[in-house]
């Protein structure tokens, strides 16, 4: 069982004696590239903060994109994402593999389905090489039925990137968070900042107000992602507006998974990699997303016409999907800007760093973006000192390619909670549920606890399972409150 909770549920509150002290940096967002950069702070002894207006981590973009561990191979060469991710590929496989975040390794496939894009396969290739990834392989019709028998009539050829990845996205951010805490960063849950304030003269530090009280800060990262441009205005600059580009995705149930063996990508275009077809870490199969640029950083509902225009696409790739069981639809925002790059900059008279622009790729490259933010607040200033040794930490694996508790006797054994099936669906037992509840950053919402142990998240989405879900949460709530 992992230890208890280090710190409570929301965090101390801003106004409280924790508080008094200012902090050495304060990180606004605890997404999946926030809680990498408190992460990688707390390697050093400063007083670190996170300040997250939701109610739990991985709440914004990162609950909901295709959970690709991408090699970067059609990014814009010799940009800097391009770098970030061919960097934060290496770290996060690593760093999955050593603390327990689900990743399979199935490789990608870009098919081309008219001669225009068969055309277009070597100059991606050519690309691939110039962001010094050189595995790629062109595939002829055959052989990319050879690898995909299930592929639609018309497919005339693909590219082959061998070491396109799945993982779990959820787990990510969550790692992070839990291995920050441990190390001693605060984690302010439900406190939405409301005024960045001046920087203050000298080394001193500014005044941030939120919606539970204010705190110091010496300096200042914003990780807001769809947000990222409202702060950065607060602190005086207009370099870029994020436009919130909804992808609308649907589930496919666990028997559809022996459809498809790789990710299947479409060629991309300039809205993005276009509609694919991927298998999940926990057995499923995507389809989607949609590419809509929006004004409403709110819009994450699903839509007719959306999930219509998937259906479209998917009959197209991988027509027996079609007569596969949903499971579920979702919509998420990505944080699209007026380039094609990271908006990541330095302010050192402000003692302040923007993150902006994080796209879809920004789960992969969490941990490079993380070290290079260090890197700039050195730049700006700030006494790092030499690093030390984080908090261990080890997650629940929640992928199927790995044996789950129910599966293991040994675990049952020593504790038969372990072997108490609560959603039969997804196989979630009693024993991973109550670890989840007493986890050092716990949830508090049924779609969080979801988010740490599949509950809910099968083919009945919480019909049959879902008062039991629901009791085990508030149950437990009224524990901790007495």
């Amino acid at each position: 069982m992992p230890p208890a909770p280090t710190a409570p549920r929301s965090g101390p509150t801003p106004t409280s004696a924790s508080a008094h002290e200012p902090y050495d940096v304060t990180v606004i967002g605890a997404g999946v590239v926030g809680t990498a950069i408190a992460r990688e702070l707390a390697r050093h002894r400063l007083r670190i903060a996170v300040v997250e207006a939701a109610d739990d981590v991985g709440e914004g973009t990162s609950k909901a994109n295709t959970a690709i561990l991408h090699t970067g191979f059609d990014a814009v060469p010799g940009s800097l994402e391009a770098r970030l991710v061919r960097e934060g590929q290496r770290r996060l496989a690593a760093y999955a593999a050593e603390c327990g975040i689900p990743v399979e390794r199935v490789g990608a496939l870009l098919v081309a389905w008219d001669e225009e894009q068969l055309a277009a396969l070597p100059a991606l290739r050519s690309k691939a090489g110039r962001n010094g990834y050189d595995r790629t392989v062109l595939l002829d019709a055959a052989e990319l039925r050879a690898r995909e028998p299930h592929l639609g009539p018309g497919a005339l050829g693909a590219l082959e990137v061998p070491d396109e990845s799945i993982i779990c996205p959820w787990t990510t951010p969550l790692a992070y968070a839990t291995q920050a805490v441990r190390s001693g960063v605060d984690l302010h849950l439900n406190c939405r900042l409301t005024d960045a304030g001046p920087a203050a003269p000298g080394a001193g530090p500014r005044t941030l107000t939120t919606s539970r009280g204010e705190l110091r800060t010496r300096y200042l990262v914003n990780a807001a992602g769809l947000h990222a441009d409202t702060v950065d205005r607060m602190l005086g600059h207009d370099t870029f507006t994020v436009t919130p580009r909804r992808g609308q995705l649907i589930v496919f149930d666990k028997l559809a998974r022996g459809l498809v063996d790789h990710i299947l990508l479409p060629v991309p275009t300039a809205l993005g990699k276009g509609v694919l077809v991927a298998p999940t870490v926990y057995g499923n199969v995507l389809l989607g997303p949609t590419a809509e640029d929006l004004d409403d950083k709110r819009a994450t509902g699903t839509t007719a016409d959306g999930l219509a225009c998937l259906r479209a696409r998917g009959a197209r790739i991988l027509p027996a999907l079609l007569d596969e069981d949903v499971t579920a639809a979702y919509a998420g925002l990505r944080a699209a800007t007026e380039d094609d790059d990271y908006r990541i900059a330095p302010w050192p008279d402000q003692r302040y760093v923007t993150v902006g622009g994080i796209r879809s790729t920004g789960l992969t490259a969490s941990m490079a973006i993380a070290a290079h933010v260090t890197g700039l607040l050195a730049d700006c200033g700030l006494d790092l000192g030499e690093p030390g040794d984080l908090a261990p930490v080890t997650m629940p694996h929640l992928g199927e390619r790995f044996p789950r508790p129910y599966q293991r006797a040994d675990l049952i054994a020593a504790d038969p909670a372990y072997g108490t099936l609560v959603c039969h669906c997804e196989r979630v037992t009693r024993g991973e549920i109550r670890d989840a509840l007493t986890s050092t950053v716990p949830p508090v919402s049924v779609d969080g606890l979801r988010r740490r142990t599949r509950a809910r998240g099968g083919r009945c989405q919480g019909f049959s399972c879902g008062a039991a879900v629901r009791a085990l949460l508030e149950g437990h709530d009224r524990l901790e409150t007495r």
